[in-house]
């Protein structure tokens, strides 16, 4: 087998370990492409491609994390990861407990850890590594890896919520919420959220938001049951999918242009959040992006002309 065979045989292994650390498609797809030429230029071969690989992604991923930080505490609103439609790591025996792993909520708590945590959470929890590859592949020793590792699985431990929505029940009920919301069912919306629902969104200021969020079972209801009917008027379409291994959807122009994607929190039979993702720069790779304010004039009038 040759070096480029190889490489493109563990390719969704290290895009799977690089977007989680970095929660960035775009900058987990760059780290991989730099991990490729690093391979490539290496003068001896490894005794374990996998491992050397999986070491170069996520020093590489650690390196961009540091420097994305700094730009993330500038970021206009609410930072959420990129959507990703399709985790290209698979393994069917795990497959429930890796999309987990990738919602936008378990990468919001990674978002809490250092870049170090992150790694040796991500490479110890998530993919299996032992001891001695994580600590090879962040340059810490093996105690002060496992040491790591307690911390981060403190941490993600006292964010997650106690009592987790079974996987068909999350599915059961988003079918009946964007039944409900294609409906404009207000009273079926109000029952399918929690009293404390909240929609937020990640616009990065370029692209229209709800100020900083819709909040509480009534008023998101109401939004949702208003929002539907002029969006349809102008061609516009809701696309139920997994978004980040979650129920979610993607919202479309007339033309097919992506405007945002949703991912719905489900926990304890209700919808938690609602999380939505707008800013054109983190679509890109979902689709041709469609213009979010000229969607947002064409449905206000669509609501006028309405009224």
């Amino acid at each position: 087998m040759t070096r480029a065979e190889e490489f493109e045989e563990l390719r969704p292994l290290l895009f799977s370990i690089a977007y989680r650390i970095l929660g960035s498609v775009t900058e987990a797809e760059d780290a991989v492409q730099e991990s490729w030429l690093r391979y490539e230029a290496s003068p001896t071969q490894p005794v374990s491609t996998k491992a050397f690989l999986a070491a170069v992604v996520t020093r590489i991923s650690i390196n961009v994390l540091r420097s994305a930080r700094v730009r993330r505490e500038e970021y206009v609103g609410p930072w959420f990861p990129e959507p990703l439609l399709t985790d290209p790591y698979q393994d069917p025996e795990r497959s429930a407990e890796l999309a987990d792993s990738v919602s936008m909520a378990a990468l919001l708590l990674l978002e809490r850890l250092s870049p170090l945590e992150r790694a040796v959470f991500v490479l110890r929890e998530v993919f299996g590594f032992g001891f001695p590859e994580v600590a090879s592949a962040v340059g810490r020793s093996e105690a002060a890896c496992r040491q790591l590792a307690v911390r981060a699985r403190r941490h993600m431990d006292a964010g997650r919520p106690r009592f987790e929505a079974d996987r068909r029940e999350r599915e059961e009920l988003a079918t009946r919420f964007f039944d409900a919301f294609t409906e404009g069912d207000l009273d079926g919306l109000r029952k399918l959220l929690a009293a404390d629902v909240q929609i937020v969104a990640d616009s990065g200021g370029k692209a229209p938001q709800w100020a900083r969020g819709i909040f509480g079972a009534g008023n998101v209801a109401r939004v949702l049951a208003t929002l539907l009917p002029p969006f349809v008027q102008i061609g516009g379409v809701v696309e139920p999918r997994q978004v980040n291994g979650q129920p979610g959807a993607i919202f479309r122009d007339r033309d097919g242009k992506v405007i945002n994607t949703w991912t719905l929190d489900i926990l304890d039979g209700q919808v938690q959040a609602i999380r939505t993702v707008s800013n054109p720069d983190k679509l890109a790779h979902v689709g041709p992006v469609a213009d979010a304010w000229t969607i947002l004039r064409e449905t206000q009038q669509a609501r006028r002309r309405s009224d």
